[in-house]
């Protein structure tokens, strides 16, 4: 295990060297995107005017405050509690994510699937885990919502933050086929296995 401190925008090579249970701590710049959004630039049509080469995403829908613009306030939205949402849900938009716009992180909660894991494999990608009921933490790793992009699908808008040591983060799923939600699933599958021969009763 390692840690790693990374300043987004981040190279393939930089993504490679992760493995799984290292760490990772961002610092920079962070997109925030949700299902709407995804909806939009992907069954939609829609394109943002942000690159994202070679930058990490968050699956979040953020409370904000709208206000005025000003030097602390670009956009004219003050973070009030930016948490992180499931991502399962948005497995199939991890590969346009990463061939159409270049993302290379995927910051979220609960895992995702074998096309993502495999996508990760083939383009050079990773998945970093926040434990969920976090969000007062995270915020306080936001320092200013630089700008948003698709703004009418608020909250769900496609939001630039500026971040600073946002994390450690863990990472679950990496570029080499290592996968944590996998290996607790086998784990547990064996255990399972285990308990019920002990019980005399005929695993199916």
């Amino acid at each position: 295990m390692a840690h790693y401190e990374l300043s987004t925008p981040v190279s393939e090579a930089q993504i490679r060297q992760l493995r799984i249970n290292d760490t990772v701590t961002l610092q920079q710049t962070l997109f925030g995107i949700r299902d709407a959004t995804q909806i939009h630039m992907f069954d939609r049509g829609r394109t943002t005017r942000f690159d994202l080469n070679g930058h990490a995403v968050i699956h979040t829908a953020p409370n904000v405050k709208k206000v005025e613009a000003s030097d602390a306030y670009p956009a004219g939205y003050q973070p009030i509690c930016i948490g992180t949402t499931t991502s399962d849900r948005m497995e199939r938009f991890t590969r346009p994510l990463m061939t159409k716009n270049g993302v290379r992180i995927i910051i979220g909660k609960g895992g995702m699937r074998e096309d993502s894991l495999a996508a990760f494999g083939e383009l050079g990608g990773v998945y970093l885990a926040i434990v969920g009921g976090t969000a007062a933490l995270e915020t306080t790793w936001i320092t200013q919502i630089e700008d948003v992009d698709l703004d009418d699908l608020n909250p769900e808008s496609l939001w630039k933050f500026r971040i600073a040591n946002f994390g450690p983060l863990l990472v679950a799923m990496d570029s080499h086929g290592g996968s944590l939600y996998n290996d607790i699933n086998k784990g547990m599958q064996a255990r399972r296995a285990e308990v019920l021969a002990s019980l005399g009763v005929k695993s199916t």
